[in-house]
C-alpha cells in the first residue's frame, strides 16, 4: 500500500508539472520550449500509473484521482501561493475517502 501510495505521489507531480509546463507556454508567455520537459513529465506520469498494482486500469485511474486533486492543492499553495481555504480541504478529503474506498474495497474481479 506504501508503495501505491508513492507511485501515486510521484504521478500527481510528473502530471501537475508536465500540465503547469503547458499552462505557462498558453498562459504566462513562456517559451515553447516549456513544452519540452512537460511533454516528458506526463510521459512519466503515463507509465507511473502503470506500476500500481490492480490489473484494471479505471481503478487505477479513479483512485488516483484522490490523490492529483490533494497534490494540485499542494501546488496552488507552495507553487502559486493561493492557501486553500477550508472548502478545498474538506473536498480533498472527500476525494481521498474515495480513492480509498475504491482502490482497498474487496472487488469481485
Amino acid at each position: 500500500m506504501i508503495q501505491t501510495a508513492a507511485v501515486y505521489v510521484l504521478a500527481a507531480l510528473a502530471e501537475i508539472g508536465g500540465c503547469f509546463a503547458f499552462w505557462g507556454w498558453l498562459r504566462m508567455d513562456k517559451p515553447v520550449w516549456w513544452l519540452v520537459p512537460g511533454c516528458l513529465s506526463l510521459v512519466i506520469f503515463a507509465w507511473l500509473l502503470t506500476l500500481v498494482d490492480t490489473s484494471q486500469a479505471g481503478r487505477a485511474y479513479a483512485a488516483y484521482g484522490g490523490i492529483y486533486i490533494t497534490a494540485a492543492l499542494v501546488w496552488l499553495w507552495q507553487v502559486e501561493g493561493v492557501r486553500p481555504d477550508r472548502w478545498d480541504m474538506l473536498g480533498a478529503m472527500l476525494c481521498l475517502l474515495g480513492a480509498g474506498v475504491i482502490l482497498l474495497a474487496p472487488h469481485k474481479a
